[in-house]
């Protein structure tokens, strides 16, 4: 690595919601950012499950080209159970961290700082660091437990963006690839990375439509 090298952490946790994470990850190359991986455990079980892609630590180049359908660009990988990793440091550089998709459990162990893991100590980092660190909960329906950690992950600073897709880009028959892109093009939003993942709302009935 240059000591020029920024990149967004990114982190994939067990929640199912893996194409959410893709779409984020392709767009981020696609804008040419430098991107730090990290995939937990139970990621790599729910990536097998919807993909049939196997993520292992010894060949994540090729398992991640395959997942993504292309050559990933700027990318480090590190695995969940290096806790002496860089992101696991504040003095890392880091622009900020998405965690696409955050399962409650992650959710709750960046909330209350647990760091069992080192996706859940990279973005207490980012959070202590006042780095922008956005959380896409999946899960529904939401018991108190998890809506309690989703406010204090927001007082924290976070930006707690919900796998919840608009229809306006592409109507009632949207595809599910341009759900998932809808997703993912709010969340490259909220770190303000350029993207053309989603037809923006004009103030015109129906424009999204016409345009396709």
């Amino acid at each position: 690595m240059t000591a020029a090298r920024v990149p967004w952490i990114v982190g994939v946790s067990g929640a199912s919601g893996t194409p959410y994470a893709a779409a984020v990850l392709r767009g981020l190359f696609d804008a040419g950012e430098s991107v730090d991986l990290v995939v937990s455990r139970a990621a790599r079980l729910t990536l097998l499950d919807e993909t049939g892609v196997r993520f292992r630590d010894a060949h994540w180049k090729d398992d991640l080209a395959a997942w993504l359908g292309t050559d990933p660009g700027d990318v480090v990988y590190w695995p969940p159970g290096d806790l002496g990793g860089g992101p696991a440091s504040g003095s890392y550089p880091a622009r900020g961290m998405l965690v696409v998709p955050a399962s409650t459990a992650a959710c709750a162990g960046i909330a209350i700082g647990l760091s069992k893991d080192l996706l859940q100590r990279a973005a207490e980092v980012n959070l202590k660091e006042r780095r922008p660190v956005v959380v896409v909960p999946r899960e529904t329906p939401v018991t108190r437990g998890h809506l309690e950690h989703l406010i204090a992950l927001h007082d924290a600073g976070a930006v707690v963006l919900p796998a919840s897709p608009g229809f306006y880009g592409a109507g009632a028959r949207a595809s599910g690839q341009q759900l998932v892109d809808f997703v993912a093009a709010k969340v490259l939003d909220a770190i303000d990375v350029g993207h053309s993942l989603l037809t923006r709302w004009s103030g015109e009935l129906g424009a999204g439509r016409l345009s396709e």
